[in-house]
Order: structure tokens, then C-alpha cells, then sequence
């Protein structure tokens, strides 16, 4: 029954000093079966704590419904952690960032208009007040208070750098001691004046975030907070890539350089990210700063273990740094997991995605296209359909506006996209008879950081031609959670020019990880036995995506991919190393 306190510039834990030398695993971006694998290696490293983000939308995926099962059980996710010997530091704020889809906010919010996100907003604090009713008693038997691993819990994520709501932060802080979170709170900001003195609380210990200059971003929080120990909560010692842009890396040299600077000056480190893992299905977030930016599925994150679980370079580079303050046993790392080139896959079975309407989606109508969340749907695509009567010429179609990316068919003919960081409208000829208008709108991620977070999807105001606003509508939402009812036939060419699923099946014998590569292929969604692998682009900069070994089965395996464009020629390659770009 021990409590992390505070006594001068110590953290003091079973009326020892201690120091925190922390790692961010995310149990929500590794597959259950390798959460052991990740944290032995965080511990061989000479960390002794484990630090997570909760999020809200994975646990309460739909209003009401809560979901803790399988990669989701954050319960046995920090009961093994402490099996292990670690420290435990969670982060169950209702919002997260973590370019995490929404920031971990649950879609469903956006479907009230009228709802004001991270305040005091009465409507929004009922829906967090019913989230910790579930969450938190979840996590009270797990608080070192209890005897568990649990020694600090964080308060909201970041808030100095989006608002300056103190009376709704305090409501947070309150409704966790109300349920029994009696451990360390604290918060956490970037070192700037504007961060710090939006996002402290009265009474909460207050720590930095920063990727450099330690004794700069130190002495920044020593304004705030003048006595404590120092901690950076997360050290930036890698980042997250976007679609479109390069590869980010950043040399073990520059992240050994700072965590000397740091841990020289006697502070407690987490490294944002230790390993970061995979943004599995469609729940990577987005930026929105000049542009939208939408976030790839790989969370490597050039850290320490890459996406994979491998140690790195900056594995080695950190260990050696740890080394030089404390002293660690030989480095001892869990049994290598194997990664197997499976070969080339023919995808020989297809379903074009307008032949299959019925199965995957039900049709509603609606005057005017309506955004995912009024119809219920969190994730995935949609589709607007309408008929434009002719004739008419010389003028365009415009989307107002779209939320993220849309193929437009004018009478089952691809007319063109329209993205939103490129909006331009379509020229199309009406003839006499008129035309039939579908638009597919693909959600690439809400953006899960800054001052446009609230960030509905598919098409938010209407469609045009020209001034026109077009009404009646056929709306249906393609979240592709269940592909069990797909009719496949053999591969015809003529699948190839609209939007297509693909389905090949290969055999293993023996389970080893996996990368699929997807050369030739454009854009779209890969399943591996029924489970979301998430979203591939020819225009990366990633050109894999990882396949851990517990999702595939000895015999044959099923893999269906959602091709948004065309292929040349239908097959993929499972290879045994990852391509980042």
C-alpha cells in the first residue's frame, strides 16, 4: 500500500527517493499477445516505469455500450505491467492527442451541434461524468494506493495549449478524487508561458513536455512551480509521420544528448514515444493547422523499439545513457520474434462496392447530405447519392465542403475526387435525362490536436452545381465493420476502374510477423482475417503495413482489400521487413 509523494525535489515512494525513467507503451496500438514482449524490453532498457494514454473512444465506442475486451483490456494491460516490476503512470483524460483519432474523443459527440468539447459545458461533463463512472472504479483496484502498480494519473492532456478553462480542469480533478483516485495527480504542458498558465492546476504537480534544450524547458516550469522534482512527461525523442510528406527521423545522438542533460540534473524522464506501435483500422488522428493533414497508419514513431518491437539504435543509445547514473544488470532481451517474407498473394476473387450496397449499408433519406455523426457512424466511409436533371452545361460540382476525400460517379463513371486540402469543383455535362450523382467520402482521421478539433466527417454543409444546391438525397454509411456478407467472383477486369474489394487467401505454416507490401495498389483498406489492418497509399511514405503474428492462423489465411482506384495487376507481397519511405 505505497503512495508516490512529493518531499522537496523528490519523488518519494515507500519513504525512498525515487527516480521516474519512464517509457509510453500503448496498449491500444500492440496486439494483446505481444504487451509482454514490449514491456521486457522497456524494463531491459533500465525503465522502471510504464506510461499509457485511455482512450474515450476505444472504451465507449458507441454512447452507453462500453468495451474493455482483448486489445482494449487496459485492466490486464497494467495488471502484467506490475507482474513485471513496473511503475505504472496513467493518462485516462478524456482527451489524449496522441494523434490518436478525435484525440480519443468519442465520435458520437459531434452529433449535438450545440455540445462545446474540453469546458464547462454542462451537456459535454455528463457524457465524461459517465465515462469515469465506468472507467475509473476500473482502475481503482490497480492504484498503488490499493496495492496495485498505479502511481500517478494525469488530469486532462495538454490543456494550456488549447484553452484556459480552469473551472472546468478543477471539475476533472475533482470528479477523480470522488472515485477514489488517490494517487499523485498531475498535469502536463509544453514549457511556454501560455501552455503552463493555461493548463496548471491549483494543487496538481505540474510536469513539462519537450524534445529539447532540457535546461531551457526546466527553468521555464521553475517559474510555475518552484520547488517539486522536474520532470519531462514526454520526451519527444522521435515523431509521427503524415501522409504526403517524408519519413521523420531524428539521430540517437541528439536523443542521448538530451536525456543526459536531464537526467544529470537528477530529473524523472518518459520517453514519448519507448515503442510506439500501429494505428490499427481507421483510428489515426489528423492535423489542421495551414491544411488538413491526415496521420499514416504506422505509429513507429523512429523510437526506440520500431513499429515492430525491434530494439534500435536509440535502444542501445538510451541503455548506455541510463547506464551512466544507474546501475543496471546485463542486458538481458526476450526471445527475437521472427518476421517472415510470405511471398507473392494473387487476389483473385472481387466484389465492386456499388454491387454490394445492400449487404454493407442501409439507404436513408435525407434533404441535404448530413455528416457521419447525424447518422450514427463514427468511422470508415459514406456514400451520398442523387439525380441531377438536364440538361445542363458549362458549370461545376462543388462540395461544401468535404470532410476528408470524395470520388464522385456520374452515372457509375468516375468523374473525378475532390480533397480537402484540394477543393476544386468538377465539370460535368448534364444530358437531357439528367444524371445519377454518387459520391463517396472516405474519413481519413479527426484531427486530434489544436483549435479545429471539433472535426465532423463526409460532407458537412451541401452539394452544388454551380449556385444550385442539390436536395434529396440517398445517404448510406460504409463503416466496413463487418465484410462477412461480401459475394466475391472471379477477378474481372472491369472491377478495376471503381471502387473494388479484393480477396485473396495464402497459407502459413509456420506464424512469424509479416509486412505487406502493396505495390501497384492506390489507396484503400486491408482486412487480414476479418481484422482492420488499416489504410494504405501509393503516395506514403510508408509502402507497409505490419502484420503481427497473432493475426494470422496456421492454414489458410484471408486477406480482402478495399481499393479505392484501380490495380494493375492484382497481387501484393508479404515481405519480412518494414519500408517507412
Amino acid at each position: 500500500m505505497q503512495k508516490l509523494s512529493i518531499s522537496g525535489d523528490d519523488f518519494i515512494l515507500d519513504g525512498r527517493p525515487l527516480q521516474l525513467l519512464s517509457g509510453a507503451l500503448h496498449y491500444f496500438r500492440i496486439v494483446p499477445e505481444y504487451w509482454r514482449d514490449r514491456l521486457l524490453k522497456l524494463k531491459a532498457c533500465g525503465l522502471n516505469t510504464i506510461e499509457t494514454y485511455i482512450p474515450w473512444n476505444l472504451h465507449e465506442p458507441e454512447e452507453g455500450r462500453f468495451y474493455f475486451e482483448g486489445i482494449a483490456d487496459i485492466e490486464a494491460f497494467v495488471r502484467l505491467a506490475g507482474e513485471l516490476g513496473l511503475h505504472v503512470i496513467l493518462r485516462p483524460s478524456p482527451f489524449i492527442c496522441a494523434e490518436w483519432e478525435f484525440g480519443g474523443l468519442p465520435a458520437w459527440l459531434l452529433a449535438d451541434d450545440n455540445m462545446q468539447l474540453r469546458c464547462e459545458d454542462q451537456a459535454y461533463l455528463s457524457k465524461v461524468d459517465a465515462y469515469f463512472d465506468e472507467l475509473l472504479p476500473r482502475l481503482r483496484p490497480l492504484l498503488s494506493t490499493h496495492g496495485g502498480p498505479v502511481i500517478a494519473l494525469q488530469v486532462e492532456n495538454e490543456y494550456g495549449s488549447y484553452g484556459t478553462d480552469k473551472a472546468y480542469l478543477n471539475y476533472i480533478k475533482e470528479g477523480m478524487i470522488a472515485r477514489g483516485m488517490d494517487v499523485l495527480l498531475f498535469t502536463s504542458d509544453g514549457a511556454e508561458d501560455h501552455m503552463l498558465q493555461g493548463g496548471m492546476i491549483d494543487g496538481v504537480f505540474a510536469t513539462v513536455n519537450f524534445g529539447s534544450r532540457a535546461k531551457e524547458s526546466f527553468a521555464k516550469l521553475r517559474e510555475y512551480q518552484p520547488t517539486g522534482p522536474l520532470m519531462c512527461m514526454e520526451f519527444w525523442n522521435g515523431w509521427f509521420d503524415h501522409w504526403m510528406k517524408p519519413h521523420h527521423t531524428r539521430p540517437e545522438s541528439e536523443v542521448a544528448e538530451t536525456l543526459d542533460e536531464m537526467l544529470a540534473l537528477g530529473a524523472s524522464v518518459n520517453f514519448y514515444m519507448f515503442h510506439g506501435g500501429t494505428n490499427f483500422g481507421f483510428m489515426n488522428g489528423a492535423n489542421l493547422f495551414d491544411k488538413y493533414e491526415p496521420i499514416v497508419t504506422s505509429y513507429d514513431y523512429d523510437t526506440l523499439l520500431d513499429e515492430s518491437g525491434k530494439p534500435t539504435a536509440k535502444f542501445y543509445a538510451a541503455r548506455k545513457m541510463i547506464e551512466k547514473y544507474v546501475e543496471l544488470p546485463p542486458l538481458e532481451l526476450p526471445p527475437v520474434i521472427k518476421s517472415r517474407a510470405y511471398g507473392n498473394v494473387q487476389m483473385t476473387e472481387s466484389a465492386p462496392l456499388f454491387t454490394q450496397l445492400d449487404v454493407l449499408s442501409h439507404p436513408v433519406r435525407r434533404a441535404r447530405p448530413e455528416p457521419m455523426e447525424k447518422l450514427g457512424q463514427a468511422y470508415g466511409f459514406i456514400l451520398y447519392s442523387t439525380r441531377v436533371t438536364g440538361p445542363r452545361t458549362g458549370m461545376e460540382l462543388i462540395l461544401q465542403e468535404v470532410r476528408d476525400r470524395a470520388l464522385v460517379f456520374a452515372n457509375g463513371t468516375y468523374a473525378g475526387t475532390v480533397e480537402r486540402w484540394d477543393p476544386r469543383g468538377i465539370s460535368l455535362e448534364v444530358p437531357p435525362e439528367g444524371l445519377q450523382i454518387d459520391i463517396l467520402v472516405e474519413n481519413m482521421g479527426r484531427v486530434n490536436y489544436g483549435p479545429e478539433l471539433r472535426d465532423p466527417k463526409g460532407i458537412t454543409t451541401g452539394v452544388r452545381f454551380g449556385y444550385q444546391f442539390l436536395h434529396d438525397w440517398t445517404i448510406r454509411s460504409l463503416p466496413l465493420t463487418n465484410l462477412n456478407g461480401l459475394s466475391f467472383a472471379p477477378v474481372d477486369g472491369e472491377d478495376r476502374l471503381q471502387p473494388t474489394f479484393y480477396r485473396g487467401c495464402f497459407q502459413v505454416c509456420e506464424l512469424e510477423d509479416t509486412f505487406l507490401r502493396l505495390d501497384g495498389w492506390n489507396k484503400g483498406q486491408a482486412f487480414i482475417n476479418g481484422f482492420n489492418l488499416g489504410r494504405y497509399w501509393e503516395k506514403g511514405p510508408t509502402q507497409t503495413l505490419y502484420v503481427p503474428a497473432p493475426l494470422l492462423r496456421q492454414g489458410e489465411n484471408e486477406l480482402i482489400l478495399f481499393e479505392l482506384h484501380a490495380v494493375t495487376e492484382p497481387v501484393v507481397t508479404f515481405v519480412d521487413k518494414p519500408d517507412f519511405g
